[in-house]
């Protein structure tokens, strides 16, 4: 199930999150992904976070409770690769509310893992142009280029995210240090993480900062498997999810297939592309929908009629009986053989597209989706169980 904490009722860590781990369990559902966790920028976005270590404050419970000289001691020198860095960014009292958010997070997590759901996380590639990351480390960034994407399903002239982009080869020359710390902290908070963007490490599109679009921007060659060899040998194994969507070259399926990551596809866009789902690799992680689509029942709602008809075709093939569209569609989306399956909590009650979390390219008005108080009650825990259930997935599915 993907729902970020925000989208949840309270938008918060305390009793409603641990009542959603509790859904979850009720209804069948092994793995819990969120959005990252850091502070969003002013618009609520978490993809252009201040830091790409520190986590958002926003979502405690407690934010006013009690914080010991020994509880910061400790967390500054477990953290000391990245904590003085926000701090200095942050200002006084900022370490106090990331152990804090510690906390209330590793409570959470203990709770979820005793209902046998496990957490996927969420690193996006880039960082924000104005965060703590640039700021403190200048060095490891380029200048006159800046970050996006060519015209793509979601833009007819790209997508200019406006992020810097990285000196890769300064970043060799340290061992890939900053990325390697960076994935020691997010696997500290989650089971498993999605890298965004992940086509970025074979060949990433650089924009001049001064374009009105994306446009103007030219594939340059990312770093390739480096960043990753650096993690594994200090980390161990990498528990990652290779989010490749969007301009996918062999190159891009051969560093993932070589490092072993799963990777991603999303109902919608093979149902458009008159793509099987049936058919679906088991190394990969099928989604009904991403935070970045709309949810299942607005995209049905506008799908062409010849979409609609395969769509009903081959749910019908794998015995799923004709029904309320977005049903039928997380059935089928079941029914694949995709090792894993993630359906935003939008999804499972057929929110339309007033729900959607984040239209790409708007700058205003996203990532203010929150649940109703209720609106997951025990019938909808039983609905999905069942359909979990049908398709054979009640046992959780491994992403090795």
């Amino acid at each position: 199930m993907l729902a970020h904490p925000t989208s949840l009722p309270g938008g918060r860590l305390g009793e409603e999150a641990y009542r959603f781990v509790d859904w979850l369990a009720k209804a069948g559902q092994a793995w819990w992904q969120i959005l990252p966790l850091g502070p969003p920028d002013e618009h609520g976005s978490p993809y252009r976070s201040a830091s790409a270590f520190a986590c958002s404050t926003d979502l405690l419970a407690e934010p006013d409770a009690p914080v010991s000289r020994r509880e910061l001691a400790a967390f500054s020198e477990r953290h000391a690769y990245w904590a003085a860095d926000w701090e200095g960014f942050a200002g006084s009292g900022s370490l106090a509310d990331q152990v804090r958010f510690e906390r209330e997070w590793s409570a959470l997590r203990r709770h979820a893992r005793s209902r046998g759901v496990r957490l996927i996380g969420d690193i996006p590639i880039y960082v924000s142009p104005q965060g703590a990351d640039r700021l403190a480390h200048p060095e490891l960034f380029q200048s006159g280029e800046v970050a996006g994407v060519p015209p793509d399903a979601w833009s007819d002239t790209g997508q200019l995210w406006g992020n810097p982009l990285y000196d890769w080869g300064r970043l060799r020359m340290t061992g890939y240090r900053w990325w390697v710390e960076r994935m020691r902290r997010t696997l500290e908070l989650v089971d498993v993480v999605r890298i965004d963007h992940f086509r970025g490490f074979v060949s990433y599109w650089s924009v001049p900062d001064d374009a009105p679009t994306a446009l103007s921007g030219r594939w340059r060659r990312g770093p390739g498997r480096g960043p990753f060899d650096a993690a594994l040998a200090e980390l161990g194994q990498l528990p990652v999810i290779a989010e490749d969507l969007g301009v996918i070259t062999p190159a891009v399926s051969r560093l993932r297939e070589e490092l072993g990551f799963p990777g991603t596809f999303v109902l919608h866009f093979q149902l458009g592309a008159g793509e099987d789902p049936l058919r679906a690799p088991a190394d990969r992680v099928l989604y009904t929908g991403t935070h970045d689509n709309d949810t299942t029942a607005g995209w049905w709602a506008g799908a062409p009629p010849a979409v609609q008809s395969f769509a009903l075709r081959r749910a019908a093939a794998a015995g799923i009986a004709a029904g309320e569209p977005y049903w039928m569609l997380l059935r089928l989306a079941l029914a694949s053989p995709a090792g894993v399956v993630v359906v935003p909590v939008q999804d499972v009650l057929g929110l339309g597209s007033e729900a959607r979390m984040n239209t790409p390219g708007r700058a205003e008005g996203n990532w203010a989706f929150r649940l109703e108080p209720g609106a997951l009650d025990a019938s909808v825990a039983a609905s999905l169980n069942g359909a979990t259930a049908a398709a054979g997935r009640l046992a959780g599915a491994s992403f090795t």
